[in-house]
């Protein structure tokens, strides 16, 4: 009897020992794999900077766990930068108000998303060099008695909103009497109110202003002679990463080798290769 319990006791040890070093093994494997990866989240839902997409045509990029791509200036500018760090690129769709606790927590390894480097994000992350800078416009119905403003004055009495947690919500202020309604979740979403009328109008930038305008011919973007007044820092964006992050040096080095010319070029490619709509 005290030899058969210690067989079965020496076999147990051994298969435990077996499963450990198998765990062990698949944890090393795990490990390398994600020092392959550069992890970039973006919300893929503010064309032309970032959108979705259903294939892989103009140099879309397979969504992380999903069965969409995304496309757009942010992809582009992300593969360049994973490719000069020597990674394998994926993107995480993640929601606006999910990017920053997404890097924070681990879970992405930057942020690309069209995101300008603000004095209050920079008290949690730390951003790259600006690798685009824009202004504010105002995106409103063609036709309508807004589409020849040429001041932001000229939205007095106006339903205008923006994106929340972003400075284009926060510039309505500057408008009088404006009538500023909710903050949205998404571009899209404004898209849709402005269509149906339920705003007369959103401020966005200039490109995200373009796109727009382009995917849907009810709409006109409005650039203005008497404008937003915004810090560069708000019209800029830039790669948002963890504090300390020892990716940050490298990534400017990468940004650094990408002329305005290229990424001009970049820009106007998405602009013209953005889904009919979103």
């Amino acid at each position: 009897m005290k030899k058969r319990l210690f067989t079965f006791t020496f076999l147990l040890s051994i298969f435990l020992l077996l499963a450990a070093c198998g765990t062990k093994e698949e944890g090393s494997v795990g490990s390398a794999s994600a020092q392959d990866t550069f992890t970039v989240g973006l919300e893929a839902g503010y064309a032309p900077f970032n959108w979705t997409q259903m294939d892989d045509k103009n140099g879309g990029v397979k969504l992380d766990g999903n069965a969409e791509y995304a496309g757009g200036y942010d992809v582009e500018i992300a593969k360049k930068i994973a490719e000069g760090l020597g990674k394998e690129l994926v993107i995480v769709k993640t929601e606006w108000d999910g990017l920053v606790p997404a890097l924070t927590s681990g879970k992405i390894d930057a942020i690309i998303a069209g995101m300008s480097p603000t004095a209050e994000r920079k008290k949690t992350i730390d951003f790259s060099e600006n690798y685009y800078t824009s202004n504010f416009v105002m995106v409103v119905k063609k036709g309508g008695k807004f589409e020849d403003a040429t001041s932001i004055q000229d939205f007095n009495g106006a339903k205008v909103t923006g994106q929340l947690n972003t400075s284009h919500y926060g510039v309505i202020d500057q408008i009088k009497g404006v009538k500023k309604q909710p903050a949205s979740d998404n571009f899209p979403a404004m898209r849709v109110a402005l269509e149906s009328g339920m705003i007369d109008g959103y401020v966005s930038e200039r490109p995200e202003g373009i796109s727009a305008s382009s995917a849907n011919d009810n709409f006109s973007m409005v650039e203005f002679e008497e404008g937003f007044i915004a810090d560069e820092e708000e019209t800029a964006v830039a790669v948002g990463l963890k504090k300390g992050s020892d990716l940050t040096d490298k990534i400017n080095e990468i940004l650094a080798g990408i002329s305005e010319e290229e990424r001009q070029e970049i820009m106007d490619n998405a602009i013209s290769s953005q889904p009919a709509a979103e």
